[in-house]
């Protein structure tokens, strides 16, 4: 059998989708392993998940290097040490060079609570409520230059409810990021994912 997709994941917060991504792959519903989760923030609760399931955490703080750049040379150090396949980025909350981009194109997956490409960005559930969409949703997509603009690999729909909220409309948004995302990974694992300009065709399970 081959060895277990090797995933690396940058978390900035809560780190939910952290989380999934584990359970999934504990239960051997994702071919993969994670092998370490990378935070900018010293208190993201990410760490703490990653500690309680025995996954390598660490805090890269961003103001012990004299620039963006040499931050995120640590970072890709970090990811190459450990020889991470593929990048899941859940809730990293800061914008990426163009060398980091370049060197991961192809292997780093982003997740965002919105059908893109409307609604890049932050808050992008109070952006959906205040343009009074009727459909939001997730979608997983490749990292590229831009801000959540990557080639998209899967997407869920969820209705947007009368007298819905922020909150509530993200919670609901949730249930299905948890869902679709190690979908992703376990399609990426299979090599089933093709990129063709912009559109991410998927294979046939062979």
């Amino acid at each position: 059998m081959p060895e277990p997709l090797r995933v690396g994941v940058l978390a900035s917060g809560r780190g939910s989708n952290f989380r999934a991504l584990v359970e999934a792959a504990h239960a051997g519903r994702i071919p993969a392993t994670m092998v370490v989760l990378i935070s900018d923030r010293e208190t993201a609760p990410a760490l703490a998940i990653a500690r309680n399931h025995g996954i390598e955490a660490l805090f890269l703080d961003p103001q012990q290097y004299p620039s963006r750049e040499a931050h995120e040379k640590a970072i890709i150090g970090a990811l190459e040490e450990r020889g991470v396949d593929l990048v899941c980025h859940a809730g990293y909350m800061r914008i990426l060079t163009p060398a980091y981009v370049a060197h991961f194109r192809g292997r780093a997956f982003n997740i965002h609570p919105s059908l893109l490409p409307a609604f890049p960005g932050l808050h992008a559930q109070r952006q959906a409520l205040a343009h009074g969409v009727r459909v939001a949703g997730a979608t997983v997509h490749f990292v590229d230059e831009g801000v959540d603009s990557g080639p998209i690999v899967l997407q869920a729909a969820v209705p947007v409810l009368a007298g819905d909220t922020e909150e509530s409309l993200a919670q609901r948004i949730l249930v299905e990021e948890h869902r679709i995302y190690p979908e992703a990974v376990r399609l990426f694992a299979e090599g089933r994912l093709h990129i063709e300009g912009r559109i991410v065709q998927i294979r046939e399970s062979r």
